[in-house]
C-alpha cells in the first residue's frame, strides 16, 4: 500500500508539473488593477465589448500579455461545453 501511495503522489507531482509548463505561456497576465488601467487607457477592449463576439457565456477572463500584444484569455461556456477562447484585448477578434 505504501509503495501504491509513492507512485500516485509521483504521478500528481508529474501532472501537476505539466499543467503549470503548460501555463508559463500566460505567466504574463495582468492583476485587477493593471487589467483596469489597460482599459481605461484604451490599450484593451472592456471585457463586455468583445464578449459579443466569443458566441457563449465567459466564466472566466484574464487579460494577458503574448507577443508583445494584450489578449483576453477566456473560458467560454457553450452547448454544455467550456473551451478556451483567445481574443485581441484591443480589436476584439478571436485569435484562436
Amino acid at each position: 500500500m505504501k509503495r501504491y501511495r509513492k507512485i500516485t503522489a509521483g504521478a500528481l507531482a508529474g501532472f501537476l508539473a505539466l499543467a503549470l509548463s503548460g501555463e508559463t505561456a500566460w505567466a504574463a497576465c495582468l492583476n485587477q488593477s493593471q487589467a483596469r488601467q489597460a482599459v481605461a487607457s484604451g490599450q484593451a477592449r472592456p471585457l463586455g465589448a468583445v464578449s459579443r463576439s466569443v458566441g457563449g457565456e465567459i466564466v472566466r477572463a484574464d487579460l494577458c500579455e503574448q507577443g508583445g500584444r494584450l489578449v483576453y484569455v477566456l473560458s467560454v461556456l457553450s452547448g454544455g461545453k467550456v473551451t478556451k477562447r483567445v481574443v485581441d484585448a484591443k480589436s476584439g477578434r478571436p485569435l484562436r
